[in-house]
């Protein structure tokens, strides 16, 4: 832990990310780098600045990359009709390489020891982050605190933050989901959604309403395509992400 003197963190300012720059400070007593991306999640992300500023951050890295992540990983992951178990399109996944080639890019920049990340220990979002950093760097150092630490369940990261006096933004005193948003997705997991008998409360309905509340009739889009990407949406031309984003608002 001695030798790492500053790290780069893929940060949303969420419940996890928060608890991690102060752990990282306090475990390898390092210098920590923030970076916050904007892939359209739905909610300002300039917020993330004044939070890190409040963990001590001195180096913080907020970045539109609403575009890139459209037209150079949405659009080819289409392409290669690429959908997971035949129903999933890696609306999570397939934002996880452009992030890790942006803490490579930002480590390289800033002279960072290390790379870090908020994904748990469990999933396969530690393999892509880490897969994409070590085919870009070799021989970069990951720190995965969630494979590390104690802090074991959302309730000990809560009382990690009260401890520390880190503010973090709860749901009716209860601890907060753990969500994705990007252009492409949105994501839900924890408190109830671990039940299986458990039906999604409305309040979750961001960009789209329940079956119950949607009108019965039909809406039509004609789209346009250009070698397999979506270039005009009813005769209107549109860059890639401004695709992806008025067909959400649609």
């Amino acid at each position: 832990m001695s030798s790492i003197n500053k790290v780069v963190l893929a940060y949303s300012c969420g419940l996890d990310t928060s608890v991690i720059v102060k752990w990282l400070q306090e475990e390898y007593n390092c210098e920590v780098v923030t970076y916050t991306a904007d892939l359209g999640q739905g909610e300002e992300v300039e917020p993330a600045r004044a939070k890190a500023e409040a963990l001590g951050v001195k180096e913080i890295y907020i970045e539109d990359v609403r575009e890139e992540f459209v037209r150079d990983f949405v659009y080819p992951m289409f392409r290669a009709n690429t959908i997971y178990e035949g129903e999933y399109l890696l609306g999570t996944s397939i934002a996880r390489p452009l992030i890790a080639k942006r803490l490579i890019e930002i480590a390289n920049e800033t002279g960072a020891d290390a790379i870090s990340h908020g994904a748990t220990g469990k999933g396969n979002d530690q393999i892509r982050f880490e897969l994409g950093a070590y085919a870009l760097k070799p021989g970069v150092q990951v720190i995965a605190p969630w494979r590390e630490w104690d802090l074991n369940s959302r309730e000990s990261l809560l009382a990690y933050c009260e401890k520390h006096g880190i503010e973090i933004e709860t749901k009716k005193g209860k601890s907060p989901y753990s969500m994705d948003a990007n252009l492409l997705h949105i994501s839900y997991e924890g408190d109830i959604l671990e039940d299986p008998w458990a039906e999604a409360e409305e309040d979750m309905w961001r960009w789209s309403v329940s079956p119950e509340n949607a009108p019965d009739k039909a809406t039509y889009i004609d789209l346009t395509y250009e070698k397999g990407d979506i270039t005009e949406v009813d005769g209107k031309a549109m860059t890639p992400a401004e695709v992806l984003a008025h067909l959400n608002e649609v």
